[in-house]
Protein backbone atom coordinates (compact mmCIF):
# COMPACT_ATOMS: atom_id res chain seq x y z
CA UNK A 1 0.00 0.00 0.00
CA UNK A 2 1.26 3.47 -0.74
CA UNK A 3 0.45 6.11 1.07
CA UNK A 4 1.60 8.96 4.03
CA UNK A 5 -0.07 8.32 7.16
CA UNK A 6 -1.21 11.47 9.40
CA UNK A 7 0.67 12.28 12.92
CA UNK A 8 -1.71 10.90 15.67
CA UNK A 9 -4.23 13.69 16.44
CA UNK A 10 -6.34 13.34 19.76
CA UNK A 11 -8.56 12.42 20.27
CA UNK A 12 -7.83 9.28 17.82
CA UNK A 13 -10.30 6.24 17.77
CA UNK A 14 -7.00 3.44 17.40
CA UNK A 15 -6.29 4.65 20.97
CA UNK A 16 -10.04 5.64 22.40
CA UNK A 17 -13.76 4.46 22.11
CA UNK A 18 -15.66 5.82 19.60
CA UNK A 19 -19.27 5.51 18.25
CA UNK A 20 -21.42 7.36 15.77
CA UNK A 21 -24.01 7.18 13.81
CA UNK A 22 -24.87 7.38 10.01
CA UNK A 23 -28.26 7.89 8.55
CA UNK A 24 -28.64 6.17 4.82
CA UNK A 25 -30.77 7.63 2.15
CA UNK A 26 -31.77 6.35 -1.41
CA UNK A 27 -32.88 9.15 -3.74
CA UNK A 28 -33.50 11.40 -1.08
CA UNK A 29 -35.73 9.03 1.18
CA UNK A 30 -34.64 7.37 4.13
CA UNK A 31 -33.05 3.85 3.54
CA UNK A 32 -31.96 2.90 6.95
CA UNK A 33 -29.18 3.26 9.71
CA UNK A 34 -25.63 2.30 10.57
CA UNK A 35 -24.34 2.30 13.56
CA UNK A 36 -20.64 2.20 14.46
CA UNK A 37 -18.78 1.55 17.31
CA UNK A 38 -14.47 1.31 17.53
CA UNK A 39 -12.07 0.57 20.71
CA UNK A 40 -9.29 -0.64 21.42
CA UNK A 41 -8.74 -4.31 22.36
CA UNK A 42 -5.45 -6.50 23.68
CA UNK A 43 -3.32 -4.78 21.12
CA UNK A 44 -5.95 -4.07 18.49
CA UNK A 45 -8.89 -1.79 17.68
CA UNK A 46 -11.83 -3.87 16.87
CA UNK A 47 -14.91 -1.96 15.31
CA UNK A 48 -18.47 -3.33 14.98
CA UNK A 49 -20.75 -1.67 11.77
CA UNK A 50 -24.59 -2.72 12.03
CA UNK A 51 -26.51 -1.25 9.12
CA UNK A 52 -30.14 -1.67 9.86
CA UNK A 53 -31.61 -1.53 6.26
CA UNK A 54 -35.62 -0.22 5.99
CA UNK A 55 -37.38 2.46 4.67
CA UNK A 56 -37.28 2.27 0.59
CA UNK A 57 -35.13 -0.64 1.11
CA UNK A 58 -35.87 -4.46 2.49
CA UNK A 59 -35.84 -4.83 6.32
CA UNK A 60 -32.57 -6.14 6.45
CA UNK A 61 -29.56 -6.45 8.86
CA UNK A 62 -26.04 -6.71 8.29
CA UNK A 63 -23.15 -6.55 10.74
CA UNK A 64 -19.45 -6.22 9.94
CA UNK A 65 -16.48 -7.03 12.57
CA UNK A 66 -13.27 -5.80 12.03
CA UNK A 67 -9.95 -6.13 13.88
CA UNK A 68 -7.30 -4.05 12.92
CA UNK A 69 -3.18 -3.33 13.22
CA UNK A 70 -3.19 -0.76 15.75
CA UNK A 71 -0.33 0.92 13.42
CA UNK A 72 -0.82 0.32 9.90
CA UNK A 73 -4.90 -0.35 10.27
CA UNK A 74 -4.80 -3.20 8.18
CA UNK A 75 -7.09 -6.54 8.69
CA UNK A 76 -6.12 -8.97 11.34
CA UNK A 77 -9.64 -10.59 11.07
CA UNK A 78 -12.86 -9.74 9.22
CA UNK A 79 -16.47 -11.43 9.58
CA UNK A 80 -19.90 -10.70 8.05
CA UNK A 81 -23.28 -11.56 8.92
CA UNK A 82 -26.88 -10.96 10.68
CA UNK A 83 -25.65 -10.60 14.00
CA UNK A 84 -27.50 -13.66 15.18
CA UNK A 85 -25.15 -16.39 14.94
CA UNK A 86 -22.21 -17.75 13.43
CA UNK A 87 -20.86 -15.35 10.75
CA UNK A 88 -21.90 -16.07 6.76
CA UNK A 89 -18.40 -14.64 5.93
CA UNK A 90 -15.27 -14.39 7.58
CA UNK A 91 -11.29 -14.01 6.90
CA UNK A 92 -8.84 -14.41 9.17
CA UNK A 93 -4.88 -12.89 8.43
CA UNK A 94 -2.30 -14.71 10.68
CA UNK A 95 0.91 -13.22 10.38
CA UNK A 96 2.65 -16.05 12.36
CA UNK A 97 1.04 -18.55 10.37
CA UNK A 98 1.76 -16.89 6.73
CA UNK A 99 -1.98 -18.13 6.07
CA UNK A 100 -5.22 -16.35 5.11
CA UNK A 101 -8.39 -18.21 5.91
CA UNK A 102 -11.71 -17.86 4.03
CA UNK A 103 -14.76 -19.44 5.13
CA UNK A 104 -17.93 -18.71 3.58
CA UNK A 105 -20.93 -21.39 5.23
CA UNK A 106 -18.96 -24.87 5.85
CA UNK A 107 -16.56 -24.19 2.88
CA UNK A 108 -12.88 -23.08 4.18
CA UNK A 109 -9.77 -22.36 2.37
CA UNK A 110 -6.35 -21.19 2.74
CA UNK A 111 -3.49 -19.47 1.22
CA UNK A 112 -0.23 -17.75 1.81
CA UNK A 113 -0.56 -14.55 3.25
CA UNK A 114 1.85 -12.45 0.96
CA UNK A 115 1.44 -8.73 2.12
CA UNK A 116 -1.41 -6.96 4.78
CA UNK A 117 -4.83 -6.57 3.45
CA UNK A 118 -7.58 -4.54 4.19
CA UNK A 119 -11.61 -5.47 4.84
CA UNK A 120 -14.10 -3.12 4.06
CA UNK A 121 -14.30 -1.91 7.47
CA UNK A 122 -10.60 -0.99 8.00
CA UNK A 123 -10.42 0.71 4.34
CA UNK A 124 -12.88 2.94 5.25
CA UNK A 125 -10.39 3.46 8.74
CA UNK A 126 -6.99 3.78 7.22
CA UNK A 127 -8.68 6.50 4.89
CA UNK A 128 -9.36 8.57 8.04
CA UNK A 129 -5.39 8.33 8.72
CA UNK A 130 -4.30 9.83 5.50
CA UNK A 131 -2.86 12.87 4.55
CA UNK A 132 -1.35 14.76 1.39
CA UNK A 133 -2.00 11.44 -0.55
CA UNK A 134 -3.34 12.21 -4.85
CA UNK A 135 -3.51 7.97 -5.20
CA UNK A 136 -2.79 5.12 -2.76
CA UNK A 137 -3.23 2.08 -3.44
CA UNK A 138 -5.28 -1.59 -1.24
CA UNK A 139 -5.22 -4.52 -1.13
CA UNK A 140 -8.71 -6.72 -0.25
CA UNK A 141 -9.44 -10.12 -0.36
CA UNK A 142 -11.49 -9.89 -3.45
CA UNK A 143 -8.25 -7.84 -5.40
CA UNK A 144 -6.76 -4.45 -5.61
CA UNK A 145 -8.49 -1.09 -4.74
CA UNK A 146 -7.11 2.17 -5.86
CA UNK A 147 -7.93 5.07 -3.51
CA UNK A 148 -7.66 8.38 -5.95
CA UNK A 149 -8.03 12.35 -4.24
CA UNK A 150 -10.41 14.24 -5.84
CA UNK A 151 -10.48 17.82 -4.93
CA UNK A 152 -11.64 19.19 -1.42
CA UNK A 153 -15.78 19.92 -0.88
CA UNK A 154 -18.19 20.54 1.55
CA UNK A 155 -20.60 18.38 3.36
CA UNK A 156 -22.57 19.43 6.31
CA UNK A 157 -21.01 22.71 6.40
CA UNK A 158 -17.49 20.97 7.09
CA UNK A 159 -14.59 20.87 4.90
CA UNK A 160 -13.91 17.30 3.63
CA UNK A 161 -11.04 15.45 1.86
CA UNK A 162 -12.69 13.78 -1.19
CA UNK A 163 -11.91 9.97 -2.75
CA UNK A 164 -13.39 7.82 -5.12
CA UNK A 165 -12.61 4.16 -4.83
CA UNK A 166 -12.10 1.44 -7.79
CA UNK A 167 -13.95 -0.64 -8.85
CA UNK A 168 -16.91 -0.53 -6.65
CA UNK A 169 -17.13 3.50 -7.57
CA UNK A 170 -17.74 4.47 -3.71
CA UNK A 171 -16.95 7.88 -2.71
CA UNK A 172 -16.16 8.69 0.98
CA UNK A 173 -15.54 11.75 2.57
CA UNK A 174 -13.34 12.86 5.14
CA UNK A 175 -13.31 15.62 7.72
CA UNK A 176 -10.76 17.51 7.01
CA UNK A 177 -9.56 18.46 10.36
CA UNK A 178 -8.76 16.19 13.40
CA UNK A 179 -10.94 13.94 14.75
CA UNK A 180 -10.75 13.18 10.33
CA UNK A 181 -14.40 12.02 10.94
CA UNK A 182 -16.48 9.89 8.29
CA UNK A 183 -18.76 12.49 6.86
CA UNK A 184 -20.30 10.71 3.77
CA UNK A 185 -20.32 7.45 2.12
CA UNK A 186 -22.06 7.37 -1.22
CA UNK A 187 -22.11 3.41 -2.39
CA UNK A 188 -23.23 2.16 -5.69
CA UNK A 189 -26.18 -0.86 -4.93
CA UNK A 190 -28.55 -2.92 -7.43
CA UNK A 191 -31.22 -0.37 -5.88
CA UNK A 192 -29.43 2.79 -7.00
CA UNK A 193 -26.38 4.83 -4.89
CA UNK A 194 -27.16 4.41 -1.22
CA UNK A 195 -26.15 7.93 0.48
CA UNK A 196 -24.61 7.33 4.30
CA UNK A 197 -24.25 10.96 6.13
CA UNK A 198 -22.97 11.29 9.81
CA UNK A 199 -25.43 12.61 12.30
CA UNK A 200 -24.38 14.83 14.95
CA UNK A 201 -24.02 13.75 18.61
CA UNK A 202 -27.12 13.75 20.22
CA UNK A 203 -27.03 16.29 23.01
CA UNK A 204 -27.61 15.28 26.68
CA UNK A 205 -30.97 16.30 27.63
CA UNK A 206 -30.81 18.63 31.05
CA UNK A 207 -32.54 16.69 33.73
CA UNK A 208 -35.96 17.80 35.16
CA UNK A 209 -36.08 19.05 38.53
CA UNK A 210 -39.03 17.43 40.25
CA UNK A 211 -41.34 19.02 41.92
CA UNK A 212 -41.59 19.13 45.74
CA UNK A 213 -45.00 18.68 46.90
CA UNK A 214 -46.33 21.46 48.99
Amino acid sequence: MNGEPRAPDVPDFRTQPEAFTLTLSLGGRYAGNQEWTIHPERGAVVARVQTDFGGVLPEVRRVQTSRLHPRSLTSLHYAEGDGRGRANFETIFDRRSGLTTLRQGKEEATAPLTTDHHDPVSLLLWLRTLENVDRADARLTGGRVLVQRLPDTEVGGLTAHAYFLRPGGAYVYIEQEPPHRLLRLIQPTDFGPVEATLQPPRKPQPERRRRRAS
